[in-house]
């Protein structure tokens, strides 16, 4: 960290990390167990789920587009500042319910889905631009260790503090954890503003489809990268398959409240920030391959103990490894793009890459919340609750199988 802090941009950059995930972790669990009050339906919970991450796939290449033309750090700053306007209507949708749970669940759904959407389109394009800055902020050679720190920062405030002071907020009041949320978005928007980065070079006077293009080419061009890019999307897919039921099995099958589910999220974040401390030495230790090849039956590995627990304890030991292990392989893929795309196109790869890594992941929470809706009534609860994390656990041996015959880093 010492070296790092010497460099005050990537102080502001830090600072602005840390606290706007401590908003998205508070939002993780407080807008699905909001869903969870206003119905009990699995598929209506999944909804949301599945409106919060769709702009990544409707938005990721013209954010691209739109971070190698702005000011990338007025982009960031902006949907910040949005991002606040919309969590202060997310408090006042709450306060138009009658009660929890409503009789007529549907309108208030559609409109927590559709703010979910508007905010999930504005960290489409904060997080693209605050990737993108990195390499502006810190020397090249300190990728690694500036990411594994980010990713660190991120777990103990996204996993580690967001969560429980979700939970034990929303039992105080069901607006408070959105109040807080609003706060630390305008938080940050403020970091951001403080920071001074230089003027890039004014882009070429060309059409939003030729620049598109020229993204898309570079990463046909490259088919490693494009290779991890799909990869990944197969693994997020399955990843919220799990996260779109989690806070029903949680309720459900073992019994927990708001705050003990909060509780229950800081295993996966104490994997995380193991993960963004101890993956940068590991990845050096054993390569970048054989870092990635081990990545992916951790996660396998992971999803089967949580299908599988037979109490709490062992789904947070599966949290755990999870979570560690999408450190190490965030940490590899992660670096490996900021140091071999070049700067001028790497707003455009980076959102295409997305586009294909976050781009399955609304489609993951349909068929999570649709499996445990159908499996239900013929298997019982318990089980339907329990099959997505099976199905993923499988998925993922099927993508490690691949890696070990396709990845050549």
């Amino acid at each position: 960290m010492a070296q790092l802090w010497t460099f005050p941009n990537y102080r502001f950059l830090f600072s602005a990390t840390a606290i706007s995930n401590l908003g998205d972790g508070v939002s993780a669990l407080a807008f699905p167990w909001l869903a969870t009050l206003i119905t009990r339906d699995p598929l209506l919970v999944a909804f949301v789920a599945f409106s919060t991450r769709l702009p990544w796939l409707l938005l990721s290449i013209p954010a691209g587009v739109w971070t190698d033309r702005a000011d990338r750090r007025q982009l960031m700053m902006r949907a910040d500042l949005a991002r606040l306007a919309l969590t202060a209507g997310v408090v006042g949708l709450i306060f138009s319910a009658p009660e929890f749970p409503v009789d007529d669940p549907t309108p208030y759904i559609l409109g927590l889905s559709a703010l979910a959407f508007l905010l999930g389109c504005a960290e489409v394009l904060r997080d693209n631009a605050a990737q993108t800055v990195l390499p502006s902020v810190v020397p090249k050679d300190t990728l690694e260790q500036a990411n594994g720190q980010l990713w660190s920062v991120e777990q103990v405030m996204g996993s580690f503090v967001g969560p429980p002071l979700a939970g034990l907020l929303i039992a105080y009041a069901v607006p408070a954890p959105f109040v807080v949320d609003a706060l630390t978005f305008g938080a940050a928007a403020v970091l951001v503003w403080a920071m001074r980065i230089p003027p890039r070079p004014a882009p070429r006077k060309r059409t939003w489809t030729q620049d598109a293009r020229e993204g898309i080419r570079w990463m046909l061009q490259h088919p490693l990268i494009l290779r991890l890019a799909v990869m990944l999307g197969l693994m997020n897919l399955l990843s919220m398959m799990t996260l779109a039921v989690l806070p029903l099995f949680a309720q459900d099958l073992w019994g927990l409240n708001a705050a003990q589910h909060g509780l229950l999220l800081t295993a996966g974040a104490a994997g995380g920030v193991m993960g963004g401390l101890l993956c940068p030495a590991l990845a050096a230790r054993t390569g970048e391959r054989t870092a990635l090849l081990i990545a992916l039956p951790a996660m396998a590995c992971a999803m089967g103990v949580i299908a599988l627990a037979s109490s709490v304890w062992w789904g947070a030991v599966g949290l755990f490894v999870e979570m560690f292990a999408a450190l190490l392989w965030n940490v590899v893929t992660v670096s490996y793009r900021q140091r071999h795309i070049p700067d001028a196109l790497l707003g455009r790869v980076n959102s295409l890459y997305r586009f294909f890594g976050w781009g399955m992941i609304p489609f993951g929470a349909l068929l999570g919340g649709g499996l445990v809706a159908l499996t239900t009534s013929h298997f019982g609860s318990e089980i339907a609750l329990r099959l997505p994390y099976l199905a993923a656990g499988l998925g993922m041996v099927a993508i490690w199988i691949y890696g070990i015959a396709r990845l050549r880093l």
